[in-house]
Protein backbone atom coordinates (compact mmCIF):
# COMPACT_ATOMS: atom_id res chain seq x y z
CA UNK A 1 0.00 0.00 0.00
CA UNK A 2 1.06 3.64 -0.30
CA UNK A 3 2.33 5.70 2.63
CA UNK A 4 -0.96 7.62 2.95
CA UNK A 5 -2.95 4.42 3.41
CA UNK A 6 -0.29 3.07 5.77
CA UNK A 7 -0.59 6.22 7.88
CA UNK A 8 -4.34 5.78 8.12
CA UNK A 9 -3.97 2.10 9.04
CA UNK A 10 -1.57 2.98 11.86
CA UNK A 11 -3.88 5.76 13.10
CA UNK A 12 -6.82 3.37 13.10
CA UNK A 13 -4.79 0.79 15.02
CA UNK A 14 -3.67 3.32 17.63
CA UNK A 15 -7.21 4.58 18.12
CA UNK A 16 -8.40 0.98 18.52
CA UNK A 17 -5.58 0.06 20.92
CA UNK A 18 -6.23 3.13 23.10
CA UNK A 19 -10.03 2.83 23.14
CA UNK A 20 -11.42 2.14 26.64
CA UNK A 21 -14.64 0.78 28.08
CA UNK A 22 -16.79 2.42 30.75
CA UNK A 23 -14.48 1.04 33.46
CA UNK A 24 -11.39 2.65 31.96
CA UNK A 25 -9.98 -0.65 30.70
CA UNK A 26 -8.53 -0.93 27.21
CA UNK A 27 -10.95 -2.69 24.87
CA UNK A 28 -7.99 -4.53 23.37
CA UNK A 29 -5.81 -5.72 26.27
CA UNK A 30 -2.08 -5.02 26.04
CA UNK A 31 -1.30 -8.67 25.33
CA UNK A 32 -3.47 -8.48 22.18
CA UNK A 33 -2.09 -5.14 20.99
CA UNK A 34 0.23 -6.39 18.31
CA UNK A 35 3.29 -4.23 17.60
CA UNK A 36 3.04 -2.68 14.14
CA UNK A 37 5.84 -3.39 11.65
CA UNK A 38 6.06 -0.86 8.83
CA UNK A 39 8.14 -2.45 6.09
CA UNK A 40 9.28 -0.43 3.10
CA UNK A 41 12.12 0.99 1.07
CA UNK A 42 14.32 3.69 2.67
CA UNK A 43 13.45 7.34 2.20
CA UNK A 44 9.71 7.01 1.52
CA UNK A 45 8.55 8.74 4.70
CA UNK A 46 8.05 5.96 7.26
CA UNK A 47 9.66 7.93 10.08
CA UNK A 48 8.00 11.20 9.13
CA UNK A 49 4.45 9.90 9.25
CA UNK A 50 4.95 8.85 12.86
CA UNK A 51 5.34 12.49 13.90
CA UNK A 52 2.16 13.34 11.99
CA UNK A 53 0.26 10.44 13.54
CA UNK A 54 1.33 11.38 17.07
CA UNK A 55 0.14 14.97 16.58
CA UNK A 56 -3.15 13.95 15.00
CA UNK A 57 -3.88 11.34 17.67
CA UNK A 58 -2.67 13.78 20.38
CA UNK A 59 -0.32 11.26 21.95
CA UNK A 60 3.37 11.31 22.80
CA UNK A 61 6.12 10.01 20.56
CA UNK A 62 9.46 8.49 21.49
CA UNK A 63 11.55 7.61 18.46
CA UNK A 64 14.72 5.52 18.34
CA UNK A 65 16.89 4.13 15.58
CA UNK A 66 17.83 0.83 17.16
CA UNK A 67 20.99 0.35 15.08
CA UNK A 68 22.49 3.25 17.05
CA UNK A 69 22.22 1.29 20.28
CA UNK A 70 24.27 -1.35 22.02
CA UNK A 71 22.82 -4.14 24.08
CA UNK A 72 23.64 -2.22 27.26
CA UNK A 73 21.81 0.98 26.28
CA UNK A 74 18.77 -0.92 25.01
CA UNK A 75 18.46 -3.43 27.85
CA UNK A 76 20.21 -1.65 30.72
CA UNK A 77 23.44 -2.18 32.63
CA UNK A 78 23.86 -5.17 34.96
CA UNK A 79 24.44 -4.75 38.68
CA UNK A 80 24.71 -7.17 41.61
CA UNK A 81 21.99 -7.24 44.24
CA UNK A 82 21.79 -9.34 47.39
CA UNK A 83 18.60 -11.37 47.75
CA UNK A 84 17.50 -13.82 50.41
CA UNK A 85 15.69 -17.02 49.44
CA UNK A 86 14.61 -19.07 52.41
CA UNK A 87 17.49 -18.90 54.87
CA UNK A 88 20.22 -18.21 52.33
CA UNK A 89 21.44 -14.98 50.72
CA UNK A 90 22.49 -14.92 47.10
CA UNK A 91 24.09 -12.38 44.76
CA UNK A 92 21.70 -11.83 41.87
CA UNK A 93 22.29 -9.99 38.61
CA UNK A 94 19.71 -7.32 37.84
CA UNK A 95 19.59 -4.56 35.27
CA UNK A 96 19.16 -0.82 35.36
CA UNK A 97 16.23 0.59 33.44
CA UNK A 98 16.60 0.55 29.67
CA UNK A 99 17.51 3.91 28.18
CA UNK A 100 14.58 3.52 25.79
CA UNK A 101 12.04 2.78 28.53
CA UNK A 102 13.45 5.65 30.60
CA UNK A 103 12.91 7.96 27.63
CA UNK A 104 9.25 6.97 27.54
CA UNK A 105 8.80 7.95 31.19
CA UNK A 106 10.71 11.19 30.61
CA UNK A 107 8.42 12.03 27.70
CA UNK A 108 5.39 11.39 29.90
CA UNK A 109 6.77 13.72 32.56
CA UNK A 110 7.75 16.42 30.07
CA UNK A 111 4.56 16.54 28.00
CA UNK A 112 1.97 15.32 30.47
CA UNK A 113 0.78 12.79 27.88
CA UNK A 114 0.22 9.39 29.47
CA UNK A 115 -0.29 7.56 26.18
CA UNK A 116 1.92 7.50 23.15
CA UNK A 117 3.86 5.73 20.44
CA UNK A 118 7.21 4.04 20.94
CA UNK A 119 8.72 4.02 17.46
CA UNK A 120 11.74 1.81 16.79
CA UNK A 121 13.32 2.28 13.37
CA UNK A 122 15.50 -0.24 11.48
CA UNK A 123 14.18 -2.99 13.74
CA UNK A 124 15.37 -5.76 11.42
CA UNK A 125 18.92 -4.41 11.07
CA UNK A 126 20.11 -4.85 14.65
CA UNK A 127 23.44 -6.36 15.61
CA UNK A 128 23.76 -10.02 16.49
CA UNK A 129 23.93 -9.26 20.22
CA UNK A 130 20.72 -7.22 20.10
CA UNK A 131 18.69 -9.58 17.92
CA UNK A 132 17.39 -11.76 20.80
CA UNK A 133 16.40 -8.63 22.71
CA UNK A 134 14.39 -7.36 19.74
CA UNK A 135 12.54 -10.65 19.50
CA UNK A 136 11.75 -10.42 23.21
CA UNK A 137 10.65 -6.82 22.71
CA UNK A 138 8.25 -7.68 19.89
CA UNK A 139 6.91 -10.79 21.59
CA UNK A 140 6.67 -9.55 25.18
CA UNK A 141 6.79 -5.72 24.89
CA UNK A 142 9.75 -5.57 27.27
CA UNK A 143 13.34 -4.37 27.21
CA UNK A 144 15.29 -6.56 29.61
CA UNK A 145 13.11 -6.76 32.71
CA UNK A 146 11.28 -3.48 32.03
CA UNK A 147 7.88 -3.47 30.35
CA UNK A 148 6.75 -0.75 27.98
CA UNK A 149 4.34 1.46 30.01
CA UNK A 150 0.65 0.79 29.58
CA UNK A 151 -0.95 3.01 26.95
CA UNK A 152 2.14 3.11 24.75
CA UNK A 153 1.76 1.50 21.36
CA UNK A 154 4.80 -0.10 19.73
CA UNK A 155 5.39 0.80 16.08
CA UNK A 156 8.51 -0.39 14.29
CA UNK A 157 9.94 0.10 10.83
CA UNK A 158 12.33 -1.91 8.73
CA UNK A 159 13.78 -2.23 5.25
CA UNK A 160 13.35 -5.22 2.92
CA UNK A 161 16.53 -7.26 2.41
CA UNK A 162 17.08 -5.94 -1.12
CA UNK A 163 17.79 -2.48 0.34
CA UNK A 164 19.98 -3.40 3.29
CA UNK A 165 22.61 -6.11 3.61
CA UNK A 166 22.29 -6.09 7.41
CA UNK A 167 18.66 -7.21 7.40
CA UNK A 168 17.73 -10.14 9.62
CA UNK A 169 14.65 -12.14 8.78
CA UNK A 170 12.10 -12.59 11.56
CA UNK A 171 10.96 -16.12 12.29
CA UNK A 172 7.33 -17.17 11.99
CA UNK A 173 6.85 -17.10 15.76
CA UNK A 174 7.69 -13.39 15.79
CA UNK A 175 5.82 -12.53 12.59
CA UNK A 176 2.71 -14.17 14.05
CA UNK A 177 2.81 -11.65 16.91
CA UNK A 178 3.06 -8.44 14.89
CA UNK A 179 0.86 -6.44 12.55
CA UNK A 180 2.79 -6.04 9.30
CA UNK A 181 2.21 -3.23 6.81
CA UNK A 182 4.17 -3.20 3.55
CA UNK A 183 4.63 0.23 1.97
CA UNK A 184 5.49 1.15 -1.61
CA UNK A 185 6.56 4.54 -3.05
CA UNK A 186 3.68 6.39 -4.72
CA UNK A 187 4.21 9.71 -6.47
CA UNK A 188 0.57 10.83 -6.44
CA UNK A 189 0.39 10.44 -2.67
CA UNK A 190 3.75 12.15 -2.21
CA UNK A 191 2.65 15.03 -4.43
CA UNK A 192 -0.21 15.87 -2.06
CA UNK A 193 2.29 15.94 0.78
CA UNK A 194 4.74 17.97 -1.32
CA UNK A 195 2.25 20.75 -1.96
CA UNK A 196 1.31 20.90 1.71
CA UNK A 197 4.96 21.07 2.77
CA UNK A 198 5.89 23.71 0.20
CA UNK A 199 8.23 21.55 -1.87
CA UNK A 200 9.88 23.61 -4.62
CA UNK A 201 7.58 23.75 -7.68
CA UNK A 202 10.45 22.81 -10.00
CA UNK A 203 10.80 19.49 -8.17
CA UNK A 204 7.07 18.78 -8.39
CA UNK A 205 6.75 19.72 -12.06
CA UNK A 206 9.88 17.74 -12.99
CA UNK A 207 8.63 14.61 -11.26
CA UNK A 208 5.22 15.09 -12.85
CA UNK A 209 6.98 14.84 -16.22
CA UNK A 210 9.45 12.11 -15.16
CA UNK A 211 7.50 10.03 -12.69
CA UNK A 212 9.82 7.06 -13.03
CA UNK A 213 12.55 9.20 -11.47
CA UNK A 214 10.62 9.79 -8.25
CA UNK A 215 11.99 6.67 -6.61
CA UNK A 216 14.80 4.64 -8.14
CA UNK A 217 17.08 2.09 -6.52
CA UNK A 218 19.51 0.32 -8.84
CA UNK A 219 22.62 -1.82 -8.51
CA UNK A 220 25.50 -1.12 -10.88
CA UNK A 221 29.10 -2.28 -11.20
CA UNK A 222 30.08 0.92 -9.37
CA UNK A 223 27.67 0.32 -6.52
CA UNK A 224 24.12 1.31 -5.71
CA UNK A 225 22.61 4.44 -7.26
CA UNK A 226 19.32 5.86 -6.09
CA UNK A 227 16.78 8.66 -5.89
CA UNK A 228 14.35 8.78 -2.97
CA UNK A 229 11.46 10.90 -1.73
CA UNK A 230 13.65 12.04 1.16
CA UNK A 231 16.33 13.14 -1.28
CA UNK A 232 13.88 15.19 -3.34
CA UNK A 233 12.48 16.91 -0.26
CA UNK A 234 15.91 17.79 1.12
CA UNK A 235 17.07 19.00 -2.29
CA UNK A 236 13.95 21.15 -2.56
CA UNK A 237 14.76 22.94 0.66
CA UNK A 238 18.33 23.54 -0.47
CA UNK A 239 17.13 25.02 -3.78
CA UNK A 240 14.81 27.40 -1.93
CA UNK A 241 17.62 28.63 0.32
CA UNK A 242 20.09 28.85 -2.57
CA UNK A 243 17.62 31.05 -4.44
CA UNK A 244 17.53 33.51 -1.55
CA UNK A 245 21.34 33.50 -1.48
CA UNK A 246 21.56 33.81 -5.27
CA UNK A 247 23.58 30.61 -5.56
CA UNK A 248 23.47 28.17 -8.47
CA UNK A 249 22.16 24.62 -8.16
CA UNK A 250 24.04 22.63 -10.79
CA UNK A 251 24.46 18.94 -11.53
CA UNK A 252 27.11 18.45 -8.86
CA UNK A 253 24.89 19.98 -6.19
CA UNK A 254 21.89 17.90 -7.26
CA UNK A 255 23.96 14.70 -7.14
CA UNK A 256 24.74 15.33 -3.48
CA UNK A 257 21.06 14.56 -2.80
CA UNK A 258 19.91 12.54 -5.81
CA UNK A 259 22.66 9.96 -6.02
CA UNK A 260 21.70 8.72 -9.44
CA UNK A 261 23.95 10.31 -12.12
CA UNK A 262 21.42 10.22 -14.95
CA UNK A 263 18.58 11.67 -12.86
CA UNK A 264 20.83 14.30 -11.28
CA UNK A 265 21.99 15.44 -14.72
CA UNK A 266 18.45 15.43 -16.10
CA UNK A 267 17.00 17.42 -13.20
CA UNK A 268 19.83 19.96 -13.23
CA UNK A 269 19.15 20.58 -16.93
CA UNK A 270 15.42 20.86 -16.25
CA UNK A 271 15.98 23.30 -13.39
CA UNK A 272 18.08 25.53 -15.64
CA UNK A 273 15.29 25.55 -18.25
CA UNK A 274 12.68 26.10 -15.56
CA UNK A 275 14.46 29.23 -14.39
CA UNK A 276 14.94 30.35 -18.00
CA UNK A 277 11.20 30.06 -18.69
CA UNK A 278 10.49 32.39 -15.77
CA UNK A 279 12.21 35.16 -17.69
CA UNK A 280 11.38 34.13 -21.25
CA UNK A 281 7.66 34.03 -20.61
CA UNK A 282 7.54 36.83 -18.02
CA UNK A 283 5.68 34.69 -15.50
CA UNK A 284 5.22 37.56 -13.06
CA UNK A 285 3.46 39.53 -15.80
CA UNK A 286 1.22 36.56 -16.58
CA UNK A 287 0.13 36.49 -12.94
CA UNK A 288 -0.81 40.16 -13.24
CA UNK A 289 -2.88 39.44 -16.35
CA UNK A 290 -0.37 40.98 -18.75
CA UNK A 291 0.69 39.16 -21.90
CA UNK A 292 1.14 39.96 -25.56
CA UNK A 293 0.27 38.15 -28.81
CA UNK A 294 4.01 37.55 -29.21
CA UNK A 295 4.14 35.65 -25.92
CA UNK A 296 1.07 33.60 -26.87
CA UNK A 297 2.55 32.77 -30.25
CA UNK A 298 5.86 31.77 -28.70
CA UNK A 299 4.11 29.48 -26.23
CA UNK A 300 1.93 27.83 -28.86
CA UNK A 301 5.00 26.97 -30.92
CA UNK A 302 6.80 25.44 -27.94
CA UNK A 303 6.94 21.72 -27.13
CA UNK A 304 4.52 19.95 -24.80
CA UNK A 305 7.24 19.61 -22.14
CA UNK A 306 7.74 23.36 -22.27
CA UNK A 307 3.99 23.91 -21.99
CA UNK A 308 3.82 21.72 -18.91
CA UNK A 309 6.81 23.50 -17.40
CA UNK A 310 4.98 26.82 -17.79
CA UNK A 311 1.93 25.26 -16.15
CA UNK A 312 4.21 24.10 -13.33
CA UNK A 313 5.62 27.61 -12.94
CA UNK A 314 2.15 29.13 -12.68
CA UNK A 315 1.00 26.45 -10.28
CA UNK A 316 4.07 26.99 -8.15
CA UNK A 317 3.44 30.73 -7.87
CA UNK A 318 -0.23 30.20 -7.08
CA UNK A 319 0.58 27.51 -4.53
CA UNK A 320 2.76 29.92 -2.56
CA UNK A 321 0.02 32.56 -2.63
CA UNK A 322 -2.58 30.05 -1.46
CA UNK A 323 -0.30 28.84 1.35
CA UNK A 324 0.39 32.42 2.51
CA UNK A 325 -3.34 33.13 2.55
CA UNK A 326 -4.03 29.94 4.51
CA UNK A 327 -1.48 30.98 7.12
CA UNK A 328 -2.91 34.51 7.34
CA UNK A 329 -6.43 33.14 7.68
CA UNK A 330 -5.36 30.77 10.47
CA UNK A 331 -3.65 33.65 12.27
CA UNK A 332 -6.66 35.99 12.02
CA UNK A 333 -8.99 33.17 13.11
CA UNK A 334 -6.91 32.42 16.21
CA UNK A 335 -6.58 36.10 17.02
CA UNK A 336 -10.34 36.50 16.64
CA UNK A 337 -10.84 33.76 19.23
CA UNK A 338 -8.80 35.65 21.81
CA UNK A 339 -10.45 38.96 20.93
CA UNK A 340 -13.94 37.53 21.46
CA UNK A 341 -12.85 36.03 24.78
CA UNK A 342 -11.46 39.44 25.76
CA UNK A 343 -14.73 41.15 24.79
CA UNK A 344 -16.99 38.62 26.52
CA UNK A 345 -15.12 38.89 29.84
CA UNK A 346 -14.85 42.67 30.16
CA UNK A 347 -14.15 44.40 32.48
CA UNK A 348 -12.58 41.60 34.55
CA UNK A 349 -10.29 40.54 31.71
CA UNK A 350 -7.66 43.02 30.62
CA UNK A 351 -5.53 43.22 27.50
CA UNK A 352 -2.58 42.09 29.58
CA UNK A 353 -4.42 39.03 30.87
CA UNK A 354 -5.57 37.96 27.39
CA UNK A 355 -2.01 38.36 26.13
CA UNK A 356 -0.70 36.30 29.06
CA UNK A 357 -3.35 33.67 28.40
CA UNK A 358 -2.35 33.40 24.74
CA UNK A 359 1.30 33.10 25.73
CA UNK A 360 0.48 30.43 28.31
CA UNK A 361 -1.66 28.51 25.79
CA UNK A 362 1.24 28.57 23.36
CA UNK A 363 3.77 27.33 25.90
CA UNK A 364 1.41 24.55 27.02
CA UNK A 365 0.77 23.43 23.44
CA UNK A 366 4.48 23.63 22.62
CA UNK A 367 5.38 21.58 25.67
CA UNK A 368 3.00 18.83 24.58
CA UNK A 369 4.93 18.65 21.28
CA UNK A 370 1.67 18.38 19.35
CA UNK A 371 2.01 21.56 17.29
CA UNK A 372 2.94 21.51 13.62
CA UNK A 373 5.43 24.09 12.42
CA UNK A 374 2.66 26.12 10.81
CA UNK A 375 0.53 25.98 13.96
CA UNK A 376 3.53 27.14 15.96
CA UNK A 377 4.07 30.08 13.59
CA UNK A 378 0.40 31.05 13.90
CA UNK A 379 0.65 30.97 17.69
CA UNK A 380 3.86 33.02 17.68
CA UNK A 381 2.34 35.68 15.45
CA UNK A 382 -0.82 35.83 17.58
CA UNK A 383 1.11 36.21 20.83
CA UNK A 384 3.42 38.76 19.21
CA UNK A 385 0.44 40.87 18.07
CA UNK A 386 -1.16 40.88 21.53
CA UNK A 387 2.15 41.57 23.26
CA UNK A 388 3.00 44.54 21.05
CA UNK A 389 -0.51 45.91 21.44
CA UNK A 390 -0.33 45.55 25.21
CA UNK A 391 3.07 47.29 25.36
CA UNK A 392 1.72 50.08 23.18
CA UNK A 393 -1.45 50.64 25.20
CA UNK A 394 -0.37 49.81 28.75
CA UNK A 395 -0.36 52.73 31.11
CA UNK A 396 -3.41 54.17 29.35
CA UNK A 397 -6.00 52.06 31.16
CA UNK A 398 -5.54 53.67 34.55
CA UNK A 399 -5.32 50.22 36.12
CA UNK A 400 -3.26 51.59 39.02
CA UNK A 401 -6.40 53.45 40.20
CA UNK A 402 -8.52 50.33 40.35
CA UNK A 403 -8.98 50.27 44.12
CA UNK A 404 -9.95 53.95 44.22
CA UNK A 405 -12.19 54.25 41.21
CA UNK A 406 -13.34 50.92 39.87
CA UNK A 407 -15.84 52.53 37.49
CA UNK A 408 -13.16 54.61 35.82
CA UNK A 409 -11.08 51.49 35.30
CA UNK A 410 -14.06 49.72 33.70
CA UNK A 411 -14.53 52.51 31.19
CA UNK A 412 -10.82 52.66 30.52
CA UNK A 413 -10.58 48.90 29.87
CA UNK A 414 -13.49 49.10 27.46
CA UNK A 415 -11.66 51.89 25.68
CA UNK A 416 -8.58 49.69 25.51
CA UNK A 417 -10.68 46.92 24.01
CA UNK A 418 -11.99 49.31 21.35
CA UNK A 419 -8.43 50.22 20.42
CA UNK A 420 -7.49 46.55 20.30
CA UNK A 421 -10.56 45.90 18.17
CA UNK A 422 -9.43 48.59 15.73
CA UNK A 423 -5.98 47.00 15.53
CA UNK A 424 -7.57 43.61 14.92
CA UNK A 425 -9.75 45.08 12.17
CA UNK A 426 -6.57 46.17 10.40
CA UNK A 427 -5.33 42.57 10.41
CA UNK A 428 -8.69 41.31 9.15
CA UNK A 429 -8.68 43.93 6.37
CA UNK A 430 -5.20 42.78 5.36
CA UNK A 431 -6.54 39.25 4.99
CA UNK A 432 -9.44 40.47 2.87
CA UNK A 433 -7.10 42.49 0.64
CA UNK A 434 -4.78 39.50 0.28
CA UNK A 435 -7.71 37.23 -0.59
CA UNK A 436 -9.01 39.61 -3.25
CA UNK A 437 -5.55 39.88 -4.80
CA UNK A 438 -5.13 36.10 -4.96
CA UNK A 439 -8.62 35.62 -6.40
CA UNK A 440 -7.77 38.10 -9.15
CA UNK A 441 -4.43 36.39 -9.76
CA UNK A 442 -6.15 33.02 -10.09
CA UNK A 443 -8.57 34.54 -12.58
CA UNK A 444 -5.65 36.03 -14.52
CA UNK A 445 -3.99 32.63 -14.75
CA UNK A 446 -7.19 31.00 -15.96
CA UNK A 447 -7.60 33.75 -18.57
CA UNK A 448 -4.06 33.13 -19.77
CA UNK A 449 -4.50 29.36 -19.84
CA UNK A 450 -7.68 29.73 -21.89
CA UNK A 451 -6.00 32.14 -24.30
CA UNK A 452 -2.85 30.04 -24.70
CA UNK A 453 -4.16 26.48 -24.55
CA UNK A 454 -7.96 26.42 -24.46
CA UNK A 455 -9.51 23.18 -23.22
CA UNK A 456 -6.39 21.16 -23.96
CA UNK A 457 -4.33 18.70 -21.97
CA UNK A 458 -2.39 21.64 -20.53
CA UNK A 459 -5.62 22.89 -18.94
CA UNK A 460 -6.30 19.38 -17.67
CA UNK A 461 -2.81 19.31 -16.13
CA UNK A 462 -3.42 22.71 -14.52
CA UNK A 463 -6.75 21.66 -13.00
CA UNK A 464 -5.29 18.33 -11.87
CA UNK A 465 -2.50 20.10 -10.01
CA UNK A 466 -4.97 22.46 -8.35
CA UNK A 467 -6.96 19.43 -7.21
CA UNK A 468 -3.84 17.81 -5.76
CA UNK A 469 -2.88 20.89 -3.76
CA UNK A 470 -4.27 21.17 -0.23
CA UNK A 471 -3.95 24.96 -0.17
CA UNK A 472 -5.55 25.57 -3.57
CA UNK A 473 -8.53 23.37 -2.71
CA UNK A 474 -8.90 25.21 0.60
CA UNK A 475 -8.74 28.63 -1.07
CA UNK A 476 -11.22 27.78 -3.82
CA UNK A 477 -13.60 26.15 -1.34
CA UNK A 478 -13.51 29.27 0.84
CA UNK A 479 -13.59 31.90 -1.91
CA UNK A 480 -14.88 30.20 -5.04
CA UNK A 481 -13.72 30.40 -8.66
CA UNK A 482 -16.22 30.21 -11.52
CA UNK A 483 -13.54 29.30 -14.04
CA UNK A 484 -12.23 26.51 -11.83
CA UNK A 485 -15.70 25.06 -11.35
CA UNK A 486 -16.40 25.21 -15.07
CA UNK A 487 -13.19 23.51 -16.15
CA UNK A 488 -13.19 21.04 -13.28
CA UNK A 489 -16.76 20.03 -14.07
CA UNK A 490 -15.74 19.37 -17.66
CA UNK A 491 -12.75 17.35 -16.49
CA UNK A 492 -14.92 15.23 -14.20
CA UNK A 493 -17.43 14.74 -17.02
CA UNK A 494 -14.68 13.60 -19.38
CA UNK A 495 -13.36 11.14 -16.78
CA UNK A 496 -16.85 9.81 -16.14
CA UNK A 497 -17.49 9.53 -19.87
CA UNK A 498 -14.25 7.58 -20.36
CA UNK A 499 -15.20 5.27 -17.50
CA UNK A 500 -18.66 4.59 -18.94
CA UNK A 501 -17.29 4.03 -22.44
CA UNK A 502 -14.69 1.67 -21.02
CA UNK A 503 -17.35 -0.29 -19.15
CA UNK A 504 -19.53 -0.44 -22.28
CA UNK A 505 -16.61 -1.67 -24.35
CA UNK A 506 -15.77 -4.31 -21.76
CA UNK A 507 -19.40 -5.45 -21.68
CA UNK A 508 -19.51 -5.58 -25.48
CA UNK A 509 -16.34 -7.69 -25.59
CA UNK A 510 -17.78 -10.03 -22.98
CA UNK A 511 -20.97 -10.46 -25.02
CA UNK A 512 -18.96 -11.12 -28.18
CA UNK A 513 -16.94 -13.80 -26.41
CA UNK A 514 -20.19 -15.32 -25.19
CA UNK A 515 -21.65 -15.41 -28.70
CA UNK A 516 -18.51 -17.06 -30.06
CA UNK A 517 -18.70 -19.73 -27.42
Amino acid sequence: MDIKRAKQEIKDSIEAYLAKDEFGEYLIPAIRQRPILLMGAPGIGKTQIMEQIARECKVGLVSYTITHHTRQSAVGLPFIKEKTFGQETFSVTEYTMSEIIASVYEKMEKTGLREGILFIDEINCVSETLAPMMLQFLQGKTFGNQKVPEGWVIVTAGNPPEYNKSVREFDVVTLDRIKRIDVQPDFEVWKEYAYEQGIHPAVISYLELRRKNFYRMENTVDGRIFATARGWEDLSRLIQVYETLDKEVDREVVYQYIQHPMIAKDFAAYLALYNKYKTDYAVEDLLQGKWTPIILGKIRNASLDEHLSIVGLLNGKLSQLFADCYFMDAYVTKLYGYMTEYRDNLPEMTLESIYKKAENDFQTAKKSELLTKNEEKVFIRTVDFLEKLWIELRGETGSEDKTENNKAVEISEKDTYERAKTAFATEADSLETQTEYISQTLQNVFDFMEAAFGDSQEMVAFITELNANFYSIWFIRENGSDQYYRHNKGLLFDDRQKLILGQMEELENTMKRGLKN
